[in-house]
């Protein structure tokens, strides 16, 4: 048997292996309706940890104050920070008594660790229900507090939402974030629909305070320095306690990087937790990413060869085109359609950014959050 048979062989093998996982997010997420809960409103405390995002907290803060909701506080967490975020915050607990402000200050044991902030953040709540977002983050309606909080119920304590990122026209550095951006929610969507949860963002997430205590909040991963989001879904996420907030009107939306530097330290960072995931989510996502990069990998040497072109032309065809209806109905959900045009050329870009990060976290670790 020759080289380039083996490879064909290998290659109908890991296509069938993208057939299988694209289906899936075709199935479980993007041909998900989005379906609208009861409105409970149930008092809920909005978590916001703040590190020099004084001029961040002066143009979103009001949007989240603008709630249309009955019930809320907003915690305002100042994690020592050097700029004047705590004037900012303290003007605005001055207007608001809804307004709680937790002024962390620096331990040699937690220096830097942005989960000791939020377990501060979180004790001083006053409120059952938490939702946590960023401080350059923008609810995208009014009705997010609605929405959000609207999936909880007695069996549901975790609820995953979306965060967007702002679009900036004729910008490759902006469609690879929103793309990115884009392939993680279908698969965190995909996975808990499945019954498998994984993982949330800190941009829109919610869970019950009950739920962070009696799990020892975020011990188990105390010494990361990011994953106050994933590390803690991953670690008490599970079929029964997981569910998901796709509406439009939940979004919240956030400012991209402004440039690749930027953005390749914020990913070191995020991509780092992922080791600590549990083995089955590792292998599901480990395997999803190499037959990813293995099939486009294979597709070149076989088709510079000519070797079964035809076959491999037809498996390929049908890849992009499974791919297309995969992520192209994801995309139209997230209100992201403007992406779809270039998938191919994204996904290429962002399997060879992957793998440099994953090499670069080989060499040196990501440092802290700020």
């Amino acid at each position: 048997m020759s080289v380039l048979q083996v490879l064909f062989y290998f290659f109908i093998v890991i296509t069938i292996i993208q057939y299988i996982y694209y289906i899936c997010f075709l199935n479980f997420f993007s041909l998900l309706k989005s379906t609208k809960e009861q409105q409970k409103n149930i008092p809920i405390s909005v978590i916001i940890c703040s590190k020099n995002e004084a001029e961040n907290l002066k143009q979103n803060l009001p949007k989240i104050i603008n709630q249309n909701y009955d019930n809320f506080e907003i915690v305002l967490i100042n994690d020592n920070s050097w700029d004047n975020t705590l004037d900012v915050i303290e003007e605005f607990a001055a207007k608001y008594q809804n307004i709680t402000v937790v002024d962390v200050k620096p331990i040699e044991q937690f220096w830097g660790n942005k989960k000791y902030a939020l377990t501060l953040g979180i004790k001083a709540s006053k409120y059952e229900f938490l939702l946590f977002t960023d401080a350059d983050c923008a609810p995208a309606s009014d009705q997010w507090l609605k929405e959000m909080s609207s999936h909880f119920s007695n069996e549901k304590s975790i609820i995953l939402g979306y965060g967007a990122y702002t679009k900036i026209k004729h910008s490759l550095l902006n469609a690879l974030i929103r793309f990115e951006t884009l392939m993680t929610a279908m698969q965190y969507f995909s996975y808990a629909k499945m019954g498998i949860p994984y993982m949330g963002v800190g941009r829109n997430l919610a869970y019950r305070k009950e739920l962070f205590f009696n799990n020892s909040g975020f011990m188990k991963h105390m010494e990361v320095k990011s994953g106050d989001d994933d590390l803690f879904v991953n670690a008490i996420a599970n079929n029964h306690n997981t569910a998901i907030c796709i509406s439009e009107e939940s979004f919240t939306i956030s400012e991209p990087k402004k440039t690749f530097k930027d953005w390749v330290i914020q990913k070191r960072r995020h991509i780092s937790t992922a080791k600590h995931y549990k083995p089955l989510h590792k292998f599901l996502l480990g395997l999803y990413f190499f037959s990813q990069f293995t099939f486009w990998i294979l597709v070149t040497i076989l088709l510079l060869f000519l070797y079964q072109w035809k076959i491999v032309l037809v498996l390929l065809g049908l890849r992009i085109l499974i791919q297309f209806l995969s992520i192209g109905l994801a995309a139209k959900k997230l209100k992201s359609s403007d992406l779809i045009i270039f998938i191919p050329f994204l996904e290429v870009f962002l399997i060879v950014f992957q793998l440099a990060i994953f090499s670069a976290n080989l060499i040196s670790k990501p440092k802290h959050w700020k």
